[in-house]
């Protein structure tokens, strides 16, 4: 028995039921989600309704055709076999959605967390901002500059004038010498 079970060991050519049913399962998935789909909707519920309501009829009514007298066994093994195959497909199309709402969840969580990062580092970015803002000049600071360095220039014009008139005035003075 210790043998059989030998992983070096390639098993022989015994092939077992799970090598020739070799299913899709995203085929099987979608499969139970149209199902499931259907059996969800009034139209399904409609028809089966109408299917249900010509079965009882034509049994009790029509006494040639009764092929499923009153108790209605058929119709219940119908329903049973109905009801079996359905509660398996409803499940299965279930945890395929559970499944994709983990992945939108988590997806969800990252881009949370990227926006939150953004939104910390552009707050930062703002801080900073304001902070080198703070250690800028200010309007009021910069027209009093101006304003000096106007006064200054006006200064220097008057000084550039009055020594233009000097030598106009020693100019004359030597011509008329």
């Amino acid at each position: 028995m210790a043998d059989s079970r030998r992983l070096d060991v390639p098993r022989g050519s015994a092939r077992g039921l799970g090598s020739y049913l070799r299913l899709d399962p995203d085929a099987v998935g979608r499969f139970a989600e149209g199902i499931a789909r259907f059996l969800g909707t009034g139209r399904f519920l409609a028809v089966q309704t109408v299917i249900v309501i010509v079965w009882i009829v034509l049994n009790v009514f029509a006494v040639r055709l009764q092929w499923d007298p009153y108790p209605f066994i058929l119709l219940n093994l119908a329903f049973s076999t109905q009801a079996a195959y359905a509660a398996p497909l409803i499940l299965l199309a279930q945890n395929r959605q559970a499944d994709r709402d983990r992945v939108q969840a988590e997806e969800d969580r990252a881009r949370a967390a990227q926006t939150r990062a953004d939104t910390e580092y552009l707050a930062r970015e703002l801080a900073a901002l304001r902070v080198a803002i703070g250690e800028l000049a200010t309007r009021d600071f910069i027209r009093s500059e101006l304003n000096r360095l106007g006064e200054e220039t006006q200064e220097e014009a008057e000084r550039r004038e009055r020594k233009a008139r000097k030598k106009r005035e020693a100019s004359t003075r030597d011509a008329s010498a």
